[in-house]
């Protein structure tokens, strides 16, 4: 069959194109979707620092680049934009079916990622593209010498506010009423506190507020009085929700979270399907998302061949 694969992959972050490379690497006939471009979250990055062997760090585009041409190089099939419709996981012979057709195989492996969380205030949606941004490395460059916020306070937000600093002539952090106790790393805050134009406020956002575009957001401050700040832009980085529903349609456990529940192998409820990466809620880091991709695509190398025989 022209569309039959020994390893179907449903995700193009680093543990998709981690377990497409594994896998074609080891013989086995693979194809990688994706619903978007390749890369996920790690795009956004615009400095990777903590990923093993780049000393100096290496920006996210840069490093999906990297890992696209290392698949192909090994005959990976790489679709993209191509969204999964529906899958059937039962049986030995899997199905995944997108808007373009229906692809076969013997293994699944899961590598969705996550998406983001939404503030879920007034103005939002409204001004999304006019003032709201999800991505700093995508739309910093557009506030240059503005005043913006970055909503949120966890290591994330805090490396996106040192990148925006490089443009935006003020930055304002956010914390959405979390204190400094918060579970980030320390160099970070250090970092952020030394830069002249980066200002911490541990305040709530209320409304985003503009007319074509934003002009401003109202703060709910801990005394719980409310404070009206003009401000250019609002970047929301409140962390990601694991991107499951077609998955739990399809059969596979989920917990309370909605994070793909596996074992120490990547393996699912389901036989012959794996999953890795943020869609697991294990380390969220591009490091542990690449060694789940390495183990699911190992893992689904023996389940073939078993099935193969």
């Amino acid at each position: 069959m022209k569309d039959f694969y020994d390893v179907i992959i449903v995700g193009g972050g680093p543990a998709g194109l981690t377990a497409a490379i594994y896998a074609s690497r080891m013989g086995m006939k693979t194809l990688l979707l994706e619903s978007n471009t390749p890369g996920g979250r790690a795009t956004e990055a615009p400095l990777i620092e903590n990923f093993p062997g780049f000393p100096e760090g290496i920006s996210g585009i840069e490093l999906i680049e990297r890992m696209i041409k290392q698949a192909e190089r090994f005959g990976v099939k790489v679709k993209f934009p191509e969204e999964v419709l529906n899958m059937n996981l039962s049986g030995i012979i899997k199905s995944v079916t997108t808007r373009s057709g229906e692809y076969h195989g013997f293994s699944v492996i899961i590598a969705t990622g996550t998406q983001r969380k939404k503030l879920t205030v007034p103005g939002e949606v409204e001004f999304l593209g006019r003032g709201v941004s999800y991505c700093a490395i995508c739309d910093a460059p557009f506030f240059k010498d503005k005043e913006v916020v970055v909503v949120g306070f966890n290591n994330e937000a805090l490396e996106d506010a040192l990148y925006i600093s490089n443009f935006a002539e003020k930055v304002i952090v956010v914390t959405q009423n979390k204190s400094e106790k918060t579970d980030v790393e320390e160099n970070l805050l250090k970092n952020c506190r030394e830069k002249g134009n980066i200002k911490f406020k541990e305040s709530k956002i209320k409304s985003i507020n503009g007319d074509l575009y934003v002009k401003s957001v109202t703060l709910i401050n801990p005394d719980g009085k409310e404070e009206t700040v003009s401000v250019d832009g609002i970047f929301i980085v409140l962390g990601n929700v694991p991107v499951t529903d077609i998955v739990k349609m399809a059969g596979m456990a989920v917990d309370e979270r909605n994070c793909i529940k596996v074992d120490r192998s990547q393996s699912t409820n389901i036989d012959g399907v794996f999953a890795a990466g943020d869609c697991t809620c294990g380390g969220m880091q591009v490091a542990t998302a690449a060694g789940e991709g390495a183990m699911a695509a190992l893992q689904a190398y023996r389940y073939v061949r078993r099935v193969k025989k």
